[in-house]
């Protein structure tokens, strides 16, 4: 008998372990991201996300979809910003006054009581990931936010952590876009409770 493709066995290992994570999963702080996301979608509240790396392309596309995708109707989406997006703004504070800075000085600036923090990181131990999780508390910001690993220091620090704990980055990565799209696919699909009957 062959001994099993090593590709094959890799493809099985990475599909199993991503396949048990969701299925073993408690999801009961999606739905609370859920229900946050519809009700800011409904009173005009924002939602900030941030991330490093992979991380953050993630928070660029989870805006597009909040953006856009949630509702396909223009200026009917919701009001959502990726703090990573701005290169100059970015570049300028990690230059100016750390890198670390990167997020809760946007935050200081941008975000109003009421508004919606989700960090998307696999350590949670990120310098700038926590600076803005405490920045999103001084200023009354509700925090969200995905993590791996054992969850770091931002599991204890965000309001309602969503924490799958793998100790494997990219399935950390894959698991933020897995719950990010069940849920901006049920903001779409909910949409009606926002729009009416605007299609």
């Amino acid at each position: 008998m062959n001994a099993e493709n090593p590709f094959q066995a890799h493809i099985n290992r990475y599909t199993s372990d991503l396949a048990r994570m969701t299925s073993e999963f408690d999801w009961a702080p999606v739905h609370e991201l859920a229900a946050e996301f519809l009700d800011c979608w409904k009173e005009g509240r924002q939602v900030f996300i941030c991330g490093n790396g992979g991380s953050a392309a993630n928070a660029i596309h989870i805006v597009n979809d909040c953006l856009y995708g949630i509702s396909k109707v223009s200026g009917k989406a919701m009001k959502c910003q990726a703090l990573p997006a701005n290169q100059a703004v970015v570049t300028c504070l990690a230059n100016d006054i750390g890198y670390e800075n990167i997020y809760a000085t946007q935050l200081s600036v941008l975000a109003n009581p009421g508004d919606v923090l989700l960090v998307l990181s696999g350590s949670g131990n990120s310098p700038n990931i926590l600076e803005a999780l405490k920045t999103a508390k001084e200023k009354g910001v509700k925090s969200y936010g995905i993590l791996g690993y054992s969850g770091g220091k931002a599991k204890e620090m965000a309001d309602t952590p969503i924490h799958f704990e793998i100790d494997d980055m990219q399935i950390s990565e894959d698991l933020q876009m897995v719950v990010a799209h069940i849920v901006t696919q049920w903001l779409y699909e909910n949409k009606h409770e926002v729009l009416g009957g605007v299609e």
